[in-house]
């Protein structure tokens, strides 16, 4: 894996390195770059497929572009294979309904400090085993440091996958909790961090 430096949009000076990363696969790159307002409609599209897939987001949204900007509100990306869309993920502040960061904090104590949620992360089915996934983590956790704030997520505990990709990159369950999903409605839901800084 080959990481460029390269300056931070607006930035003086300053090299942002995971702005741009490029994976060597089979011959073809992947490249994760910022997610910008035109990559909406292509992200999209990604969702869409693994919707149908693996059925995530559980729900379908209704305004699913609004749906990816709103939980990304600190910064987001997207991998990108020949210039296609392959991959998305968020990074953002976190709501009242996720779980990780109360169970972060209580598990660290008065020295756990600020999180931040990794978020609405996937991948499209003909670009899963090349490391795309595990690119884009890296993207959204890097931003996550650089912002002083520690890395957590939400996944539904059906999402095997997921969790086993989360785990393989280090990340530590904090819990099993059960959210209310609506007044007849309740998910299990895992709740991870990501490791310390050098752990």
């Amino acid at each position: 894996m080959v990481f460029q430096a390269v300056p931070a949009a607006g930035a003086t000076g300053d090299l942002w390195l995971h702005s741009r990363m490029r994976e060597e696969t089979a011959g073809t790159a992947i490249r994760v770059r910022r997610r910008e307002e035109g990559d909406l409609d292509a992200c999209v599209r990604v969702l869409a497929a693994v919707h149908d897939r693996d059925g995530y987001p559980v729900d379908w949204p209704t305004a699913p572009a609004a749906w990816l900007s709103g939980a990304a509100s600190l910064a987001a990306w997207v991998a990108e294979s020949d210039g296609v869309v392959v991959g998305h993920v968020g990074l953002g502040p976190g709501t009242g309904s996720d779980a990780a960061p109360g169970l972060w904090s209580a598990r660290e104590g008065a020295g756990a400090g600020p999180t931040a949620v990794v978020g609405r992360l996937f991948v499209a089915p003909g670009a899963r085993g090349r490391g795309v996934g595990a690119l884009l983590m890296a993207a959204a956790v890097g931003e996550a440091r650089l912002r002083g704030l520690h890395p957590v997520l939400d996944v539904v505990a059906s999402d095997t996958a997921a969790a086993a990709l989360y785990e393989r990159l280090g990340w530590t369950l904090l819990a099993t909790v059960e959210q209310r999903w609506g007044p007849d409605r309740r998910v299990a839901v895992r709740a991870y961090a990501a490791p310390r800084p050098g752990g």
